[in-house]
């Protein structure tokens, strides 16, 4: 069983506390909602073996998590792509 650090969660209750003290405000862009996503995961995974008693629970959340940053990544990379590909038509005077 793994062992959280000090300042680490030791209870579903206290990771719910983390992630609601550290959510970005709204309006925050994507990359931080990424970021902010991806650290609720792997606080969630590694919350998973401490917390036994919610163990179930913590793996949905964190999954819930793995899935949300994933979702995110993909709405990321496809701002990118769609941004790259008005530059090339606005470079080449498309429309």
């Amino acid at each position: 069983m793994t062992t959280p650090g000090r300042n680490e969660p030791q209870t579903l209750k206290d990771a719910h506390h983390v992630a609601a003290t550290t959510r970005p405000l709204p309006g925050a862009n994507l990359a931080t909602w990424l970021k902010w996503r991806r650290a609720n995961a792997k606080m969630y995974h590694v919350l998973s073996d401490v917390d036994r008693f919610h163990h179930h629970e913590i793996r949905y959340w964190a999954s819930r998590e793995d899935n949300e940053a994933e979702a995110l990544a993909a709405k990321i990379s496809e701002l990118k792509k769609d941004l790259s590909g008005s530059d090339a038509r606005l470079e080449s005077g498309g429309n």
